[in-house]
């Protein structure tokens, strides 16, 4: 059931009321002191050990992680909305953040606290205009799980079909809409104070892409792409949409179970091999990103459950992002030139997928490649690799502050998010994956697929040895 009035431009439609003044003042002033709070505490941290014994700074610096974390935390479960969003990002990031932030914010991946059943039902049947028995046979008041932005309930459908119903929060578009003001603002001075820092790119994206995620008929197409580009595997399952019973704001699709990704100990007791589970992801996100140009762009624990055999179930397409056929062109020869070790195609390839650096340098590009995928394959450890991560976030300060990035594709945001989660994922899984031989393949296949470039041609030719 589609709306025929929604801004199909994925920005926000324009009837999306906002919260009232008094509420945006309120939850501005929040967002003001966390951000306050945090960057005192570390400036303050990072001075104190100027005038201790170096063996003392690690136990400061844990306890300032713990007290940021936890701050973040009660604010974004007294907020919700945008900040429970951005604290499942933060905890997804086991690879590179310390595990103060990821233990204390990883309960919020699906237990942030559900709303009132009443609100539930109200949003469905103005939704579906009709009653909710009159759509579903059966229906549970309690949550399967409650996220940022929307809850899923189990249910079953008239003709027998159980079913998940994912129902986004009432006025929650205005709320994020607000949330994204209050954020550039504070990022904004931010910048001012660490000039070296500057996310302002990053919520310029954010503008772009979390609208999408407010629209659950944009998810259901996603989901639909998704089903068919896996068709073929049947390791990967998606969920089918039942689209007579969805709109903007309310989802109805088949209901999977399986064992979080994460839940290492559970997957044990079901016999299945964390480490399989952990190359059947990479091998999928290959052929999401190499073969198809369409990926799953939020891949947290909460969004992938595992099957016995082992099947990966994926969930939650509101964030996946269709590239145009240049830029896969791009990150083809992005990573056939990692793979191959070729300088020049690296930079080559960088500048053809968009990225600029302020000086023309290309010492902050090459140690972006070695992130994607180069540190890896040089090294021969599997991804997310505790020493190569320790190398990567000493260098890239380093290497950014000298030659900051001034303008990153917007796919490639993406792309890296996405990247940055599998990392964080296959260090709970203890993956074992060996990236050379497992994108390699694709990789070669798909160059020779591509148009004839100068840089390619050089990179086809370099060896591949290590």
């Amino acid at each position: 059931m589609s709306n025929p009035s929604l801004d199909r431009s994925f920005d926000f439609p324009a009837d999306v009321p906002e919260p009232g003044l008094a509420t945006r003042a309120w939850r501005f002033s929040n967002v003001v002191w966390l951000a306050a709070y945090v960057y005192v505490g570390y400036k303050g941290t990072q001075l104190w050990t100027r005038f201790i014994d170096d063996s003392n700074k690690a136990e400061l610096f844990r306890r300032q992680d713990l007290r940021a974390a936890q701050a973040l935390n009660r604010t974004a479960l007294r907020l919700e909305g945008l900040l429970i969003k951005a604290c499942q990002f933060i905890a997804t990031r086991t690879d590179v953040l310390p595990d103060e932030w990821v233990s204390t914010l990883s309960g919020l991946h699906d237990r942030v606290p559900p709303r009132p059943f009443t609100m539930i039902r109200e949003q469905i049947e103005r939704e579906l205009g009709r009653p909710l028995e009159a759509v579903y046979a059966e229906f549970d008041p309690a949550p399967l799980a409650s996220a940022s932005l929307a809850q899923v309930h189990s249910a079953r459908l008239h003709d027998g079909r159980r079913c998940a119903v994912k129902v986004q929060y009432p006025g929650i578009d205005g709320i994020v809409r607000a949330d994204l003001r209050n954020m550039t603002t504070v990022l904004y001075w931010l910048a001012k104070l660490e000039r070296d820092f500057d996310y302002r790119v990053l919520m310029r994206e954010a503008l772009k892409y979390i609208p999408m995620e407010l629209d659950f008929i944009h998810e259901a197409e996603n989901s639909a792409t998704m089903r068919r580009n896996f068709a073929s595997d049947p390791a990967v399952i998606v969920p089918e949409v039942y689209r007579e019973f969805t709109t903007r704001r309310v989802l109805t699709m088949e209901l999977l179970e399986g064992i979080k990704v994460t839940d290492v100990d559970a997957l044990e007791r079901a016999g299945i091999d964390k480490h399989l589970v952990a190359q059947k992801l990479v091998e999928i996100f290959c052929d999401q990103v190499l073969r198809d140009g369409f990926f799953h762009a939020d891949p947290h624990p909460g969004n992938i459950l595992v099957q016995p055999g082992p099947k990966i179930v994926l969930l939650d397409f509101g964030l996946a992002k269709d590239f145009p056929p240049t830029f896969r062109d791009g990150i083809v020869r992005l990573t056939f030139s990692i793979l191959t070790a070729n300088r020049e195609g690296i930079i080559a390839a960088f500048h053809e997928l968009g990225f600029r650096t302020r000086n023309g340098n290309p010492d902050t590009l090459l140690a972006f490649a070695d992130l994607f995928l180069g540190n890896t394959i040089k090294s021969k450890k599997a991804y997310a690799d505790k020493d190569l991560i320790e190398q990567f976030n000493e260098e890239l300060p380093r290497a950014i502050r000298a030659n900051p990035v001034v303008e990153v594709p917007a796919d490639v945001l993406l792309v890296g998010r996405m990247m940055g989660m599998l990392s964080g994922l296959g260090k709970s899984l203890d993956s074992q994956v060996n990236l050379f031989t497992t994108i390699m393949p694709y990789a070669q296949r798909l160059m020779m697929a591509l148009p004839p470039s100068g840089s390619s041609d050089a990179a086809a030719n370099t060896p591949a040895g290590k």
